[in-house]
């Protein structure tokens, strides 16, 4: 046992409790998406169930494989990683938009040639400038208010990244310009530049909607919200669906596998897979999750207060952010407390390449805390070391 231990100690290095978390949530996730692809698999491959039920398998086992192969690298590598990897992600995006496969009325997707896989650039370039813009506000601590040399080649990646990915993804370029306020404002950016940040988000964000491809969808979707909030005839199919699927999950749900919701809830192992949580395993599992996702943001933030670097603090926080915003946005969607999104709820939804980037963040915030931890070690000076909020 001692042996075994030693070796996991080793290998597994990082927030012991973010490991403890991510793999439930895997674990769980490849229940729940088994229960939630029944009629899929009837419907695509011929009542094959566990053809889904192995996809989803391989593509968790190998976001957690991507997970501890990215938390092996040290975090400050990340920071030119994260340049280059934004200088690609724009050229992508705009390849993408224009060329890209068209999905639900959206060109979101490119298609890896020798493996025939298909990818959504926005989740690199959402990774990619949430770690580029930790190293700049890391490096431009000292001339934060600086207009000219620190300010504007931020706002100026964050405007152009917002707005490619809001051409097709409205939802999800809004999600990445809030964690950038998030981040700006940890990393003590003027509350006036911060205000020119929303107003340039909204104005590039307008302009998305308005000659971008999902413009339509994403009014429609504000206003059926608002409308069905004071008439119960106007909520949408997917939304009343979801409301079904968790009232009829009680307390306790009704067991796994017994889903009934999941042959009529559009998107049950993705966009709604949060319904299917409750309807299954009641207000008990859906309290949980909920409670993991907060647990992990909590963890997160130990992170970022115990961090000696503000780039490793920084980009803790970013990523940290970003992926529990997007499951609270997720949740709140299923539970009818926001608009439609079309956002994944991630580590449990059944995905693709945004499981891959999921474990690649998760990688990157054990990274730090594993940095941060060898480095008590190498000094000593776990006792006196300044906080994040005084190194930057």
């Amino acid at each position: 046992m001692s042996q075994f231990k030693a070796w996991i100690d080793e290998h597994f290095k990082g927030d012991p409790i973010i490991w403890g978390i991510v793999i439930l949530l895997s674990l769980f996730s490849i229940l729940v998406v088994y229960s939630a692809t029944g009629s899929l698999a009837y419907k695509y491959a011929g009542g094959n169930t566990e053809l889904y039920l192995v996809r989803h398998s391989a593509l968790v086992f190998v976001s957690l494989g991507v997970m501890w192969l990215a938390h092996k690298v040290p975090y400050r590598n990340y920071a030119l990683y994260a340049r280059l990897a934004m200088y690609l992600s724009m050229p992508l995006l705009l390849i993408t938009y224009l060329f890209g496969s068209n999905i639900n009325e959206a060109n979101r997707w490119l298609t890896i040639p020798v493996i025939n896989q298909a990818f959504q650039p926005s989740d690199l370039a959402k990774l990619a400038l949430i770690a580029a813009l930790a190293a700049m506000l890391a490096r431009r601590q000292n001339n934060i208010k600086d207009f000219k040399s620190t300010f504007l080649p931020i706002i100026i990646a964050i405007g152009v990244i917002c707005a490619l990915i809001g051409l097709a993804n409205m939802s999800t370029a809004i999600l990445l310009l809030s964690t950038c306020l998030l981040i700006m404002f940890i990393g003590r950016v003027p509350v006036k530049y911060l205000l020119v940040v929303v107003m340039v988000g909204v104005l590039g964000l307008t302009a998305a909607i308005f000659l971008g491809q999902r413009g339509e969808t994403f009014q429609s979707r504000i206003t059926d919200f608002v409308e069905s909030s004071s008439d119960d005839s106007k909520i949408p199919f997917q939304a009343e669906q979801s409301y079904i699927a968790i009232a009829t999950g009680g307390i306790s749900g009704k067991g796994p596998g017994n889903s009934e919701q999941r042959n009529s809830l559009p998107h049950p192992y993705s966009d709604f897979i949060y319904a299917i949580i409750i309807e299954e395993y009641g207000m008990i599992g859906g309290v949980a999750v909920l409670f993991l996702y907060l647990a992990l943001l909590y963890r997160g933030m130990r992170i970022v207060a115990n961090s000696n670097k503000a780039f490793g603090g920084l980009l803790s926080a970013g990523l940290s952010f970003a992926l529990v915003i997007q499951a609270l946005v997720n949740m709140a969607v299923a539970v009818g407390l926001g608009p439609i999104t079309g956002l994944p709820l991630p580590l449990l939804s059944m995905g693709g390449t945004s499981l891959v980037f999921t474990g690649i963040s998760l990688g990157i915030i054990l990274s730090v805390s594993r940095g941060d931890h060898q480095d008590e070690l190498q000094t000593g000076t776990a006792m006196n070391r300044p906080k994040l909020k005084a190194a930057i």
